[in-house]
């Protein structure tokens, strides 16, 4: 297998979903544990950073172009089961970004949102078509109108389908999170579709957070309620997003592990100058992007224009690069 080629700039791998052939069940976008495995070789596990060692070197201003580090964002059962035992197979310590609200009775609903769509519709179209028609959005119009959102989203984010962007535009741009949800919840009833059922199976639970740390990885910040739209929100809500997520993770891994919580990532990439106030002040020291691109919107001049904006490639590129060769 040739190895990754990828050497302009040091940056992190962004993984989420995995799925096996018994718990987990193939969604759009997850990977086995043989394709995690693949990923790692194509890197080349010389090239994978543990967590505490790319912070410090980038902190010391070591990093080199070849250094990389792996992360694992948003709090999914998956991940424990299937990615960590790799890890330890390889030797490699990563960094777990983890919304806070899963470990209460009110979690954010995106990963089970996510659920509902890949497993009670015949195929991911089918979701987009319903979804499109309940929103009553008219769908021609609003093509026509986003077409050059539509093509910089697809110049960042390679991987998504023409319907993808639509759905994202339309849940972060068009709606309120309130109309949102009405929306999921008109076709969870349509499906008879029961949400609290599923947070055990989605969501990590706080023993879980207990033996990433007990195992040598670093836990980080990734929001409270892991807005999709964090630049929309006013100082003082994403200050109390990140300031409870701080707080909330803090009490489970102890404050013997308080001096690691120095990290993040930014919940679907969104951030805007505020936040960085706001993770200067809760003294993070460390935040990845999901993109690779430069985003002029947020006054970028390079990659990794700043400590709070480290790039990440996503796994689903690196898996399309691996089954093209």
């Amino acid at each position: 297998m040739k190895t990754y080629k990828n050497t302009k700039f040091f940056h992190g791998i962004m993984f989420h979903h995995f799925h096996d052939q018994k718990k987990y069940s193939k969604t759009q976008g997850s990977i086995d544990k043989n394709q995690f495995e693949k990923i790692i070789k194509y890197i080349g596990r010389r090239n994978i950073l543990d967590a505490k060692k790319f912070f410090i070197k980038m902190q010391n201003e070591e990093l080199t172009n070849k250094d990389l580090c792996l992360t694992f964002d948003d709090g999914i059962k998956s991940q424990i089961d299937l990615a960590l035992p790799i890890l330890k197979k390889y030797k490699i310590k990563a960094f777990f970004f983890i919304p806070s609200s899963i470990f209460s009775n009110n979690p954010d609903l995106l990963e089970v949102y996510r659920y509902f769509r890949n497993k009670y519709f015949k195929n991911i179209n089918d979701f987009y078509n319903q979804f499109f028609t309940i929103s009553k959005i008219n769908m021609k119009e609003f093509s026509e109108i986003n077409r050059k959102k539509i093509k910089i989203f697809k110049i960042k984010h390679k991987f998504y389908s023409l319907n993808d962007i639509k759905f994202r535009l339309i849940r972060d741009t068009i709606l309120t999170k309130n109309k949102y949800n009405n929306i999921m919840g008109k076709l969870f009833k349509i499906y008879n579709f029961k949400k609290n059922n599923y947070y055990n199976k989605l969501f990590l639970n706080k023993n879980d957070v207990k033996k990433i740390i007990h195992a040598g990885h670093v836990i980080g910040l990734h929001s409270h309620t892991h807005p999709t739209q964090m630049a929309k929100l006013s100082f003082q809500k994403q200050f109390n997003e990140y300031q409870k997520n701080k707080n909330c993770l803090l009490k489970i891994i102890g404050s013997k592990n308080k001096d690691t919580l120095n990290s993040m990532s930014h919940p679907c990439g969104n951030y805007n100058q505020d936040t960085k106030i706001v993770l200067n002040k809760l003294n993070i020291e460390i935040g990845f992007r999901s993109s690779m691109s430069i985003d002029k919107k947020n006054s970028m001049k390079k990659i990794n224009n700043s400590k709070f904006e480290i790039a990440r490639e996503d796994h689903a590129n690196i898996i399309s690069k691996i089954y093209k060769k």
